[in-house]
């Protein structure tokens, strides 16, 4: 298994502007096979806040392909949300809340 290291240095050289999110996942793993989807976007996320060796143009692919991955999971590609719980908050008679 590659390092997140390792992708992030392979991203830098591999981005060009305008690449696709599915083009840029296959160019990794044409040199990292067994790069699983978060991996390769937590890589892109240490790409950026490392120093750039690329591009303005290919970072903000990097930066708009990291910020539309991330959390979405490799089997359906839908963000999961959980229901909101309320919580119990009365006020006492001096204005102040009690939890």
């Amino acid at each position: 298994m590659a390092s997140i290291e390792d992708l992030a240095v392979t991203l830098r050289t591999i981005v060009k502007p305008g690449m696709k999110p599915k083009e840029l996942r296959a160019a990794v793993r044409e040199k990292h096979p067994d790069a699983r989807k978060k991996e390769i976007v937590r890589a892109a996320f240490y790409a950026l806040t490392e120093s750039p060796a690329t591009g303005e143009a290919a970072l903000s692919d990097l930066h708009s392909f990291a910020l539309s991955e991330r959390g979405l999971d490799d089997a359906d590609g839908e963000l999961k949300l959980s229901k909101k719980r309320k919580k119990d908050c009365t006020r006492k008679a001096d204005g102040h809340a009690s939890h």
